[in-house]
């Protein structure tokens, strides 16, 4: 594949200063990035989207409630556990058309998550729009690392972690609209469905603009029975986490988190296993050699855990405790919405300007916004609940979120060697959605697990609901605070190539 950026010539006349003139991107390269752009919006969206769905799912299919943990979490993992094999692949015979295929995968996953008649079908098809959407996300990355130059590429994954942002922040408030619009039946139909028509539009656009060619040379190997191992051992850990509130925590559960576990270290050793043998591991161990690696992939995972967990705890406090619609509870999101736009829109700014301080400043305001809502639900009457308590520590937590996601996986990856890179990305990824996977799986026993209802009355329903929420968002707080103090144990500044190094 030829290179599809022009680069600055060396001899070419300097800029002010001295410095090289930028370099020139091509108009096709910002094209390709709409579409790419396009893709990684549905995928996103979809993680907070169906949150505002969940209590009209739960009565149309007379749902449980570890079906409605299951429809986020299985989402989750299945989209992280394909990111690392699908990026091999991309590797092998071309990014464009493993993002093809992972769209026109994740569209028809969309239809048949809309025409489900009961749970299980419902489960099995957003397991599969996971899946789906783990195919297709590792070719945006690597894309956009092969149409953009090191100087321009910050920008470019700057507009991505805005779109991550916004994406997962407008969820609700999309599924909320859907759902005021066409009623509860269609409406969380709908909410699937809505992806259709722009996967349609995204396909035939990535089909004509999207440059084709192999991206990779030599062998690219896939270790299958170590994605086997680690599939294996995430499900066995997360079935018990999610089955077991509802099914009082039989023995079965705590033999399975055992099962579980032991996969896991199987897993580690198979691995250190196919590394010495020279073949291509899953996850390359000498990565975690790194320890500010090892800290960086551990806060990939808590904050993730932190961060997607709390809309589905205000959207079920929201609809099904306090009795408001899809739409009003869709909406109590539009402060952390607009807070994270505008982190996200200075985040590449202010990481150039402020290094790692970014990131703590980031988190520590996520920090402050989910003990702030905790402390609300702590002593707010559920019956005087609105959505004006949480409008300040929404936009505070909102703001950090956006000011993190964009720039923490360059920090992350600056903890190794360049040649080491792509790996690294793809480990970062996968534990991201593994830890919105664990994040729901545990929210979600916490909330069902606490919630009692002493009487028959709105009062009483609102007051169980919100003590419920409290005891789960206090949960999500304190993963918070987990991912601030790890934070601290990424590099304070990273180095772009061709960029020159930040004072300081």
């Amino acid at each position: 594949m030829t290179d599809t950026v022009a680069s600055a010539d060396a001899s070419a006349p300097t800029a002010a200063g001295g410095r090289p003139p930028a370099p020139v991107v091509p108009r096709s390269a910002w094209n390709a990035l709409i579409v790419l752009m396009v893709a990684m919006f549905m995928a996103l969206l979809d993680t907070t989207i169906v949150n505002v769905a969940l209590p009209t799912i739960r009565t149309s299919l007379n749902a449980s409630e570890a079906t409605l943990s299951w429809i986020i979490s299985g989402y989750a993992l299945a989209f992280g556990l394909a990111l690392i094999p699908s990026g091999r692949v991309g590797d092998r015979i071309g990014h464009k058309w493993v993002f093809f295929t992972g769209l026109a995968l994740f569209t028809a996953a969309s239809l048949f998550c809309g025409l489900a008649q009961n749970d299980m079908q419902l489960i099995v098809a957003r397991v599969i729009q996971g899946l789906a959407g783990g195919i297709f996300v590792p070719a945006v990355t690597a894309m956009i690392q092969l149409l953009f130059v090191p100087q321009v590429r910050g920008k470019a994954f700057g507009i991505m972690g805005a779109v991550i942002g916004v994406s997962t922040a407008l969820g609700p408030i999309v599924g909320g609209l859907i759902i005021q619009a066409f009623g509860n039946e269609n409406g969380w139909r709908l909410v699937f469905w809505v992806n259709i028509p722009i996967g349609v539009l995204a396909l035939i656009a990535a089909a004509i603009i999207l440059p084709a060619g192999k991206v990779g040379e030599g062998r690219v190997g896939t270790d299958w029975f170590g994605l086997l191992l680690l599939s294996a051992g995430l499900i066995a850990i997360l079935v018990p986490l999610i089955e077991g509130q509802d099914q009082g925590w039989p023995a079965w559960t705590y033999v399975t988190l055992v099962a579980g576990a032991l996969l896991i270290v199987a897993f580690a050793f198979w691995e250190v296993r196919v590394a010495n043998a020279g073949g291509s591991p899953l996850v390359p161990p000498h990565l975690f050699t790194h320890p500010q690696f090892t800290g960086g992939v551990v806060l990939a995972l808590v904050y993730f855990a932190a961060f997607t967990s709390i809309f589905f705890t205000i959207s079920l406090l929201w609809q099904a405790g306090l009795g408001h619609t899809a739409l009003e509870s869709g909406l109590v999101s539009i402060p952390f919405a607009i807070g994270s736009i505008v982190g996200a829109a200075l985040s590449d700014r202010l990481s150039k300007l402020l290094g790692r301080t970014v990131l703590i400043i980031g988190t520590g305001l996520v920090v402050i916004g989910l003990v702030w809502i905790w402390l609300v639900l702590l002593t707010v009457v559920a019956a005087d609940l609105t959505n004006w308590d949480l409008l300040a520590p929404l936009a505070i937590a909102g703001f950090g979120s956006g000011l993190f996601i964009a720039p923490n996986a360059q920090f992350i990856v600056a903890t190794v060697d360049r040649s080491e890179a792509g790996s690294a990305s793809g480990v970062i990824g996968v534990m991201q959605r593994v830890g919105s996977a664990i994040g729901i799986a545990i929210i979600g026993s916490v909330l069902f697990g606490t919630l009692t209802i002493t009487g028959h009355t709105p009062a009483a329903v609102a007051t169980g609901f919100t003590n419920a929420a409290a005891n789960a968002l206090g949960v999500s707080a304190a993963l918070s605070v987990a991912a601030f103090l790890l934070v601290f144990a990424l590099p304070k500044r990273i180095s772009i190539p061709g960029e020159a190094p930040a004072a300081g």
